[in-house]
């Protein structure tokens, strides 16, 4: 009997929220899927312990300073051991790899998923900057090369999911967002509030910076950015929903008016067995969904006043060019900035806004472009911490 080759996977950031997930996911699948490459920035002894529990081809530490502890870490398996930026856009080219599951954090992740791109890979997309930067870029390669992308954000996974075998146009996308622990808060509060506050998030768990950004719905207008891109529609089009319970991971409705929705238990693990088995569904251990459990389900409009970033992405999206890269490269800096208790949850949007008005404006920008974009709005926002 014929056995069936499994698909090799390269997890760009398996020390991660979701490249720890993925792992579980081909832990529990092992025999549809391999780990192929494991690539981290700067935790060497978790990846050194997941490599020897997965036994991958390869492994990378971006991070060169960390290559030494790693492969001595290493040293009697038969694992080859890298280290560079560069390696990891390498590693993501070779034959052997089938999918590439990009979960780096932030624009360190364009470059490689491009590079997975040209290559022809299949991408499985949970780096949703690479699309908030550079979505016209990415997409035309995408089509140049016959790469497919497949979206592991929860949000995106269910619109892709609702579209599944529908082929009449999208007349609305309906993105839901939790509301963050601070959805009721008002703006004194939210001019007072902590980073261990911001970091507990109420229905998922996250790494440290997309929490951040989920407490002050920037992760939310980053989607609405990403969502453009993905399915081909106008902002217009784009609608955010605030939904407490994360039951519905989102919805489309289209010209009839009727209205598909995905409704699951918060679990990033069915996103990314969905990205590496579509178009099939694999059975799973995962948590199962009670409707009578979950009692009722509730809907908002979110408060753009309250929480501004929304807003700022908007506006990014409509003036279009390297308008969102800025965007992106500044909220880089004060997510940061505020974890490391630097500035303040409100003030984070006014350093964004400030970058946005005095960052060189590029209207069709190239990947060179986007380099110096983002070099140049993170001095920028730099600069403005101080005066915040």
């Amino acid at each position: 009997m014929e056995t069936k080759e499994k698909k090799r996977i390269a997890i760009l950031g398996s020390t991660g929220s979701i490249g720890t997930q993925a792992l579980q996911v081909i832990e529990e699948h092992s025999d549809l899927y391999e780990a192929y490459v494991l690539t981290a920035n700067n935790r060497v002894e978790l990846l050194a312990e997941q490599a020897r529990r997965f036994l991958p081809e390869a492994v990378v530490i971006a991070n060169e300073d960390k290559y030494a502890e790693l492969r001595d870490a290493l040293a009697d398996l038969p694992v080859k051991v890298y280290a560079g930026a560069d390696a990891i856009c390498q590693i993501v080219r070779e034959k052997p790899v089938d999918v590439v599951l990009t979960a780096m954090v932030g624009f360190a992740g364009l470059k490689p998923t491009i590079s997975a791109v040209e290559a022809g890979k299949a991408i499985a997309l949970a780096n949703k900057e690479t699309l908030v930067v550079a979505g016209d870029l990415v997409n035309r390669l995408a089509h140049k090369y016959h790469a497919d992308i497949i979206p592991v954000d929860s949000e995106h996974s269910a619109i892709f999911q609702c579209l599944a075998g529908e082929v009449s146009p999208i007349e609305k996308i309906i993105l839901t967002a939790s509301g963050g622990p601070f959805r009721t808060y008002s703006m004194e509060q939210l001019a007072t509030v902590t980073k261990a506050q911001a970091l507990k998030h109420p229905s998922w768990s996250m790494g440290a910076k997309i929490t951040i950004d989920s407490a002050s719905m920037m992760n939310k207008g980053f989607e609405v950015i990403e969502a453009k891109w993905l399915f081909g529609v106008s902002p217009e089009q784009i609608q955010v929903v605030v939904h407490p319970q994360s039951v519905v991971h989102s919805a489309v409705q289209f010209a009839d008016g009727a209205v598909k929705a995905q409704l699951g238990v918060p679990d990033m693990r069915l996103p990314i067995q969905y990205a590496f088995s579509y178009p099939l569904r694999l059975d799973s251990s995962f948590d199962r969904l009670d409707l009578c459990q979950v009692g009722s389900l509730t809907f908002e409009a979110p408060d753009l006043r309250r929480f501004r970033n929304l807003a700022l992405a908007r506006e990014a999206l409509a003036r279009g060019g390297n308008m969102p890269c800025i965007l992106n490269a500044a909220n880089e800096v004060v997510n940061r900035a505020f974890l490391e208790d630097r500035l303040g949850f409100l003030q984070m949007s006014d350093v964004m806004a400030d970058t946005m008005q005095k960052a060189h404006y590029v209207a069709e920008p190239t990947y060179e472009d986007y380099l110096q974009t983002d070099a140049e709005a993170r001095r920028i926002a730099a600069s403005c911490l101080t005066r915040n």
